[in-house]
């Protein structure tokens, strides 16, 4: 039997069996680098498919599955599995059974769909020749970056992989549907954090105060103009204050206020020196006003690139399993993953697997208390990850 049919088989075939591990992992939730219970539910679930596997970064769970000629071709496959800090509401027997945390960007969709290649590649293994890597990874929510954790910690070595495929959930996009991008498709995220201080008072005779709020003011207008002014209009880039944190009654100027923001580039040059300059432009600003300031930039994940040479052959391997009607181009995000730092040291395809019905009202947006999925989009995603580890290649 043809390896593809064989793949499409067992995907259907296995699909409600992986849709109730989704209901598994979807009512248990974890928050980053927290991961104990789902990382043991994955380890069991690897034992029962007879595939090795050792831990890095506390949490995290490497998979090998060896084909024929297994250092022919060596292809990693991986997953995110940590969820969010937020409340889910809805009204489904699979809820989060933990107050405040939920899979809210479908992480319990990438690693049930990792899970299910893996049984499906184990059991194929002589059908395809080469290695296949799985990496069920921590922590994708929250800085450092459980990728970054897991390469300290040798994820890309023994064997060395020559190319690394990650998929995320699209709400947006049609059940039955994938997409892809060559070059840059997510952008970097790092974050800002500032503390302005100066001379508090009442507010009845500011000129006996340094106004740290009139200084927050104008230096949040002043930070626009560094994307506007320094940034090639060509190359996407936000900067965003998203709190400001100052100030308890209406009749005093106090003496300190805290802001924090995102910063998102798709350039990692420009990256690092608009960061030089949202410090000197801090400093002078708030020195200028009679002020002090503090500025911390958090340094997050880099920009997702899609290698240009293995994105074009992952589109055509999907357009031979799916149809060439049913694969589209990924838009550009400045959303950011820490799938980045895999790109940054082999060639790395990103793709997004459609999980919308809107006919059934299935499109709610990621990092939503109502995310949810049309859950045929699990088969898919098994059968094509399950597709690229027995055939892809650069």
């Amino acid at each position: 039997m043809k390896l593809q049919q064989k793949i499409k088989e067992l995907s259907s075939a296995y699909a409600n069996e992986f849709i109730e591990v989704r209901h598994h992992l979807h009512a248990h939730p974890e928050l980053s680098y927290q991961e104990f219970e789902t990382s043991e539910f994955i380890q069991q679930k690897l034992k029962e498919y007879n595939i090795p596997f050792v831990i890095k970064a506390t949490t995290g769970v490497i998979g090998l599955i060896e084909g024929k000629n297994p250092g022919s071709r060596i292809v990693a496959l991986r997953a995110d599995m940590d969820a969010l800090p937020i409340k889910e509401e809805n009204d489904v027997p699979y809820r989060s059974t933990k107050e405040g945390v939920m899979h809210a960007c479908g992480h319990d969709v990438h690693t049930t769909c990792l899970l299910g290649a893996a049984k499906i590649l184990s059991q194929t293994k002589d059908d395809w020749e080469g290695t296949v890597k799985l990496i069920f990874q921590p922590g994708e929510e929250r800085n450092p970056g459980g990728a970054s954790l897991l390469i300290k910690e040798g994820v890309l070595e023994d064997p060395i992989p020559q190319c690394i495929f990650g998929m995320h959930v699209n709400p947006q996009l049609e059940i039955g549907n994938l997409s892809f991008r060559a070059g840059k498709v997510m952008a970097s995220a790092d974050e800002i954090f500032i503390t302005i201080k100066g001379k508090g008072g009442h507010a009845a005779a500011p000129h006996l105060t340094t106004d740290t709020i009139l200084v927050t003011a104008q230096l949040i207008v002043s930070l626009q103009q560094i994307i506007s002014r320094n940034n090639d209009p060509l190359s996407p880039s936000v900067l965003s204050i998203t709190s400001v944190q100052g100030g308890n009654t209406t009749n005093v100027i106090p003496t300190e206020v805290k802001l924090m923001g995102t910063f998102r580039a798709m350039n990692e040059e420009w990256r690092y020196k608009a960061h030089e300059l949202i410090k000197k432009q801090t400093k002078e600003l708030v020195s200028a006003m009679g002020a002090e300031a503090d500025v911390l930039i958090d340094v997050g994940y880099p920009c997702v690139f899609n290698n240009e040479e293995l994105n074009p052959i992952a589109r055509k391997i999907a357009e031979d399993y799916m149809g060439e009607e049913n694969v589209s181009e990924t838009e550009i995000r400045m959303g950011a993953e820490d799938f980045g730092f895999y790109t940054q040291k082999l060639p790395g395809c990103f793709f997004r697997l459609g999980t919308a019905n809107k006919e059934k009202g299935i499109s709610a947006g990621v990092h939503t208390p109502v995310f949810n999925i049309d859950e045929r989009a699990i088969e898919t995603g098994i059968g094509i990850m399950a597709y690229f580890g027995a055939t892809a290649s650069i």
